[in-house]
């Protein structure tokens, strides 16, 4: 935690509001994943119709995501936070009153815009108050804050389905979601932006500020475009598990509800040790060489969970190197992407690659959900699994290696 020591007052302000505010952020969006085998029952819907809500979600936080990374480097990072956090919190709490399918990929497409938003500025605010040679470090310690707020869902999910039926139990548990919106007025005086974003603020003129558009030309397009198709290949990989491992628990497996809890209490903290391990593996090998590790990694522990897993002590110790391998591979987007563009573009390309990634990456639950209507869940969700993380072992060896790049030499020549 030596870089942890670093960080003075203000700074460690700063690193635990983007990490509350990223486990916060889980918490809200996997009360759905949660609950989905209820509404499930409860409204007849298919699979694939639940896949679908999930992945409507997605594609909204695309949209949010790339969008709240464009007034990150404008308005600044902790203004975007604020605004991320209230509106994911409002339409959490608003999707515990909907009445019907329709209502609920309402709710779920304005959810999706506001949680989109908190990653692409709390991210790129963590990259830049730490030293180079902590950086995966940091940011992949603010990405275990996803653990943290998972399995805060998962156990308020286990509580509530104990004392409650189930019927209300799912509604209580979105109403719940409410909660982060407290987060802001810590934020409000707290937490400052950072002094290269100030910096590099000062000397943004109209006349050179640099146009977004750069971000799709020249040797920068192509950072582009590889990057968002290793962010693809992470966040579908991810949403093909943790959209549909509760209904697999459930429906292949036919655990309870205390019993489903149980075990993905077990895969969240092989998760939360991949987030803050993945950070150290990054900075010791290697951004590159780190993502090819956890790819693998991620590939053999899918198809281990799903084939090898004969007796339910199998599935419930597997869950551990399936959430280490999945948020080992997650742990090192933040810090890669934070260094492969310029300050005044940062937050921008870093908002536009991972939830485009996650945009295209929210079509997998769909696919997975019509796919297991002609075979079973499992090979529906290791098929799709491996071509997840197979794209990103390829798109690997295409980018440069930027560890321990300052980020303060990114300035206008550059941007």
């Amino acid at each position: 935690m030596g870089w942890y020591q670093e960080l003075d007052k203000s700074q460690r302000k700063g690193f635990w509001a983007c990490f509350g505010g990223w486990a916060l952020d889980a918490m809200d969006v996997q009360i759905y994943v949660l609950v989905m085998p209820t509404i499930i029952a409860a409204w007849s819907l298919t699979k694939a119709q639940a896949g679908f809500a999930a992945t409507v979600a997605l594609l909204a936080s695309s949209v949010g995501g790339a969008l709240a990374g464009y007034l990150a480097d404008r308005i600044g990072r902790v203004r975007v936070l604020q605004i991320s956090i209230l509106w994911f919190s409002a339409f959490t709490f608003l999707t515990g009153l909907t009445q019907n399918y329709e209502q609920l990929l309402a709710a779920r497409v304005l959810q999706g815009i506001g949680f989109g938003g908190e990653w692409a500025a709390g991210a790129v605010l963590v990259a830049e108050i730490v030293s180079p040679k902590y950086r995966g470090k940091a940011v992949s310690a603010v990405s275990s804050g996803w653990s943290v707020g998972y399995g805060t869902a998962v156990l308020l999910f286990t509580g509530l389905f104990y004392v409650l039926p189930a019927e209300t139990a799912w509604r209580v548990l979105f109403f719940m979601g409410i909660l982060p919106a407290g987060l802001v007025f810590f934020l409000r005086g707290a937490v400052k932006d950072s002094e290269i974003y100030l910096a590099a603020k000062a000397w943004s003129v109209p006349e050179a500020r640099p146009n977004p558009l750069r971000l799709f030309t020249g040797k920068l397009g192509f950072r582009t475009l590889v990057a968002w198709l290793i962010c693809l290949g992470v966040l579908g990989g991810n949403y093909t598990v943790l959209v549909f491992l509760p209904t697999y628990l459930q429906s292949e497996r036919g655990l309870s509800y205390g019993k489903t809890g149980i075990f993905l209490l077990v895969n969240i903290l092989g998760s939360f040790l991949g987030y803050i391990l993945g950070g150290y593996v990054s900075d010791a090998i290697g951004r590159k060489n780190a993502l090819k590790v956890f790819a693998l990694l991620g590939a053999a522990s899918v198809f281990a969970y799903l084939k090898m897993g004969t007796t339910s002590t199998a599935v419930l110790l597997l869950g551990f190197p399936l959430g280490f391998a999945q948020s080992g591979m997650n742990a090192g987007l933040g810090p890669l992407l934070s260094e492969l563009f310029p300050t005044q573009l940062r937050a921008t390309g870093q908002g536009l690659c991972y939830n485009a990634g996650r945009g295209i990456g929210a079509f997998f639950p769909t696919l997975v959900g019509l796919w297991a209507a002609d075979v079973s869940l499992s090979v529906a969700i290791a098929g799709a699994a491996a071509t997840a993380y197979a794209l990103v072992l390829l798109c690997a060896f295409l980018l440069p290696e930027t560890t321990n790049q300052p980020l303060e030499t990114l300035g206008p020549k550059t941007a």
